[in-house]
């Protein structure tokens, strides 16, 4: 009976169709199993692609094998044997035979064992080498039944190894999809011919054959080549569609780039653009100019100067008779980007609009004798304003009046700015600072503020997105890059601290800074012991070094479950140089921008990511002194991940260059949170690996 790719796997289910593949397996059919982890039709099981391989032709005879060596080898059961232990333990010990000799494995209060491996049986077992009264064992074996006593091998010299999970074996899954492919004539390619002969891509069909049972690695390679590239491909058309459909369903607002406001304030800034803040400026006024809706990416390193762009763009849309908003994650990020708005823009002639005389709901400004005779002042230029949870009652009443009559030019916040009590009578610009921490409703729901026509977008990140990852999930947006940093800021001397020697040298660095007249901060991964999991606690952390490190320092301490104003209070406090030592939580990841501080000692340093930890040191190094970087390590030699990450920070400061790093350790899944609806898993490509590949699919 044929088959085709949209089958139910009930057709081919070994029980259902009657046929008995090794032992009598309990509980439901192979296919409710697979049904229950997304595996339904034939289309989906040949998708389930093997996780590893063993090739025949590189295993150990048994006679070969030395103590230590890590090692598989291919053997029939001989015997099982079950007994209990001394300390009443249940052991199983399975005696293998290759006819070079033999080799036991063994396993420890897992009496299930004995029923599941019988004489007779064909198993491949990788494992350590040892011996254990005089006869040689596979510690910590990795056990794969290749054959049952009445199964007939059909895999050739490469087995297939798939994923599975708890009520399926993979050797279960590897007969229904060997079924499958004898049932099914020819596997349809999904791709066009104009697409797969100038790319020299072997068949689909072809591919997904081999795939599963390859007979050589010459054949798995140009196999995975095929796969990848159809996952790639279709990644790529997905974006463009996205991309198409956004610019042809949407209607925008075509901002006037040139003009006295965005002119006013580049030559106004007190210090020299860099060349890259130059070229993201007149790119994102060149995309507001369009008519259609901007959606660009601003992505640049920690202190790179994207707060100085977007501020640009703001004065671009103002200047063009709309408003503009900025969102950020946090209230200590929002009101770091208030402090530089007043900053940059006060030198214009912009002002607060709670301060504004006659703004919707101010009390009216009393005339001075000095005011008789004068003709009515000016207004302002522009107004700013910032809406977070700490303003309330009166003024933030005055702000939202004041936003909806469009009285509000300017409009800095959190996530307080996508409520519904917040109405703008004609946004123009959203700018979304460090986009990743926003869930996707959010940013959705401050794109719907806009009045006339979809707004324009503009959004930023101090964590570099790697290369494959801005041409594939990102690929719908504009990319600017800000590949340089401004002038005069200070290099950072990264290094780990293992030894309590090491942490008191990082303490007398701390010191001695401070004694310098400079700061430092110390972050820790918990709040409280409730919450500490065996790292350093905030709050107990703060008390150890006030009282036995540094008695005789201003020691204080940040975390994201104080109050509001007291947060805020806080961080002046360090601002203003009355703490020495802040101690706090990753609340500081963002938007902290002391140029005195020149320590950041990082406790557990080995439970953070990469992007975190650039994060977090791009919180020194902002000021004229030389700053330093302590990570400190409390995971053993064994956590070979986690030293891999401190190994980059030490090795650079290139926020670029340590997203490639991320993508590579942590893998696309995880990082950023880059999935995104509707857009195919990548089961087979891997980003960080295959760019070239990324490129080739881009191309087509």
């Amino acid at each position: 009976m044929g088959l085709s790719p949209s089958s139910p796997v009930r057709d081919i289910d070994p029980r259902v169709a009657g046929r008995r593949v090794g032992l009598k397996e309990k509980g439901p059919p192979a296919f409710e199993v697979l049904e229950e982890h997304g595996i339904a039709t034939v289309r989906q099981l040949l998708h389930h692609y093997p996780r590893r391989y063993i090739d025949r032709t590189t295993v150990v005879p048994i006679r070969a094998l030395r103590p230590g060596q890590e090692a598989t080898v291919i053997a029939g059961v001989r015997g099982v044997r079950r007994r209990m232990t001394r300390r009443r333990q249940s052991m199983v010990t399975v005696t293998l035979y290759d006819r070079t000799g033999t080799i036991d494995i063994t396993f420890f209060n897992q009496p299930w064992t004995e029923r599941i491996y019988r004489e007779g049986m064909e198993l491949a077992v990788s494992g350590t080498v040892q011996v254990y009264a005089r006869r040689l064992q596979l510690a910590k074996p990795e056990v794969e039944i290749l054959r049952a006593e009445a199964e007939q091998v059909h895999t050739g010299r490469i087995t297939p190894v798939h994923p599975a999970t708890e009520g399926i074996t993979t050797r279960t899954i590897r007969e229904l999809v060997f079924r499958a492919l004898e049932r099914i004539p020819e596997l349809p390619d999904p791709l066009p011919r104009e697409v797969v002969g100038p790319e020299d891509l072997a068949s689909h069909d072809w591919a997904v054959r081999r795939i599963h049972f390859p007979e050589d690695d010459g054949e798995l390679t140009r196999a995975r080549e095929r796969l990848k590239f159809d996952e790639l491909f279709t990644l790529e058309l997905g974006v463009a569609f996205r991309k198409h459909r956004v610019e042809a369903g949407t209607s925008g607002v075509a901002h006037e780039p040139a003009g006295p406001l965005a002119g006013g304030f580049a030559g106004s800034l007190p210090f020299e653009l860099t060349t890259g803040q130059r070229g993201a400026m007149a790119e994102i006024a060149e995309a507001m100019a369009r008519p259609r809706p901007m959606n660009l990416l601003l992505q640049g390193d920690v202190g790179s100067g994207k707060t100085v762009v977007a501020l640009h763009a703001a004065m671009v849309a103002v200047q063009s008779g709309h408003q503009a908003a900025i969102m950020a994650p946090t209230e200590v990020l929002a009101g770091q980007h208030h402090r530089k708005v007043r900053e940059l823009l006060e030198p214009l002639g912009a002002r607060p609009f709670l301060d504004v005389p006659g703004a919707t709901g101010s009390p009216p400004e009393q005339p001075s004798l000095l005011d008789a005779g004068e003709p009515d002042r000016a207004e302002p230029p522009l107004t700013f304003a910032l809406l977070t949870a700490q303003v309330t009652g009166k003024d933030r009443r005055r702000v939202l009046e004041g936003v909806e009559s469009g009285e509000v030019d300017l409009l800095v916040g959190t996530h307080a700015l996508v409520q519904e009590a917040v109405t703008f009578r004609d946004l123009s610009l959203a700018v979304i600072d460090e986009q990743h921490r926003f869930g996707v409703h959010q940013r959705i729901a401050l794109k719907g503020k806009g009045a006339a026509g979809a707004p324009d977008v503009l959004i930023m990140t101090a964590t570099p997105i790697p290369r494959t990852l801005a041409l594939t999930y990102y690929g719908d947006l504009d990319v600017a890059v800000l590949d340089e940093l401004p002038a005069g800021r200070q290099p950072i001397e990264t290094r780990v601290a293992r030894t309590a020697l090491e942490r008191n040298a990082a303490y007398d660095l701390v010191r001695r800074e401070v004694q310098a007249g400079r700061q430092a901060y110390v972050v820790c991964a918990a709040i409280d012991e409730e919450n500490r999991l065996e790292v350093r606690a905030a709050e107990k952390e703060a008390d150890r070094l006030a009282t036995e490190v540094f008695p005789d320092l201003r020691v204080a301490v940040l975390h994201g479950r104080m109050r509001p104003a007291d947060k805020d209070s806080r961080m002046e406090e360090f601002r203003g140089g009355l703490v020495d030592v802040l101690i706090s939580t990753t609340v500081i990841e963002v938007g902290v921008d002391v140029p005195n501080a020149t320590v950041m000692l990082v406790e557990n340093a080995e439970r953070f990511g990469l992007a975190q930890l650039h994060q977090l040191r791009g919180r020194i190094g902002r000021g004229a002194h030389r700053s330093s970087c302590i990570l400190c390590d409390e995971a053993g030699p064994e956590n070979e991940v986690a030293r891999e990450r401190l190994a980059a920070m030490v090795r650079t400061t290139d926020g670029f260059e340590l997203a490639d790093d991320d993508l590579r350790l942590r893998g696309e899944g995880t990082l950023f949170d880059v999935k995104q609806s509707g857009m195919p898993d990548l089961k087979l490509a891997r980003l960080a690996e295959d760019l070239e590949l990324v490129k080739r699919a881009r191309a087509r």
